[in-house]
């Protein structure tokens, strides 16, 4: 029977057991995809990543993400953990990593300690910010078990935004508010099919500004859809937000910068690193970052 290494890490933090928990399978040749996704289900962290040879010898690997129940197209935190786990793994610390994966390519830029060695990693967000549809705020407010007049308005009404995978986002009005927040997971299903824009999907981010900072910003999202009931840090979200924020800022040439809080509420602290910069005439695109720490090794059998 065969059997293939796995390496698990807790992604945005510097403590082990907090953060966001990834699965690595950093030689993944020969299992196929319903094995990929029954070991995705096994593991049943938000994503887990295999890492297959490259289309192009140019780039570092083809890297495919599943949550316990799909295929994504795109996400952070299993770039982030998979650029760490990869580097930490290479006889010569990389500067910058190229994946493959469904949303194109996505570049990986290794963070050093002071000691030269890998401490977590940046990854560039695979599309620029593109903009859907509007959602009405009270299905956002049903699907997080909070009362309409709970959304927040004034920056932007609750949309559709990607950078690479797609999120609904929605602003609250403030972290005691979000605190509040429990999915309904038949709200979700209603809105997921109701919204044909989603294609069956309602990934939703909620966010509350900290102390009524523009850039420090506490977060949480849920995709029960996705077999993620609440995600402890989501990088692609995230990243998302920061584009998002940052197209609406004051001003043509505009880079910012954003330190993000997720996952307190069920245990997992977790912290965010998000840039996004726009110009006159190109697209608005986002960059999330943050540390990681390795848990555990093995082998699984298929």
């Amino acid at each position: 029977m065969p059997s293939y290494e796995f390496v698990t890490v807790n992604v945005f933090t510097d403590r082990r057991f907090g953060g966001n928990p990834l699965a690595v399978l950093p030689d993944a040749t020969g299992l196929t995809e319903a094995q990929m996704q029954t070991l995705a289900r096994e593991f049943n962290y938000s994503e887990t990543t295999f890492v297959l040879p490259p289309a192009d010898a140019r780039h570092t690997a083809y890297v495919r993400i599943f949550t316990p129940a799909m295929e994504m197209p795109f996400a952070g935190h299993p770039n982030v953990g998979t650029g760490y786990v990869l580097a930490c793994r290479a006889a010569t610390t990389p500067e910058h990593l190229t994946f493959e994966e469904g949303a194109g390519l996505v570049r990986v830029h290794i963070l050093r300690g002071a000691d030269g060695r890998p401490e977590g990693a940046r990854i560039s967000a695979p599309q620029a910010l593109s903009i859907g549809v509007a959602v009405p705020t009270d299905t956002v407010a049903t699907c997080a078990s909070l009362e309409p007049g709970d959304i927040v308005t004034t920056a932007h009404e609750p949309l559709v935004a990607s950078v690479g995978t797609p999120f609904v986002i929605a602003e609250v009005a403030s972290v005691a508010t979000l605190a509040r927040a429990m999915p309904d997971l038949g709200a979700f299903r209603r809105a997921a099919h109701a919204i044909e824009e989603l294609s069956g999907q309602f990934n939703l981010l909620l966010y509350a500004r900290v102390e009524g900072e523009a850039t420090r910003l506490r977060a949480r999202m849920f995709a029960p859809l996705a077999g993620v009931v609440e995600d402890p840090a989501t990088g692609s979200a995230n990243a998302t937000l920061a584009a998002l924020l940052t197209s609406l800022a004051p001003g043509d040439n505009v880079s910012l910068a954003y330190d993000i809080a997720q996952g307190e509420e069920i245990g997992r602290p977790s912290r965010l690193l998000a840039t996004a910069s726009k110009t006159p005439e190109g697209p608005v695109l986002a960059t999330v970052a943050g540390s990681c720490v390795p848990v555990m090794h093995g082998r699984v059998e298929v």
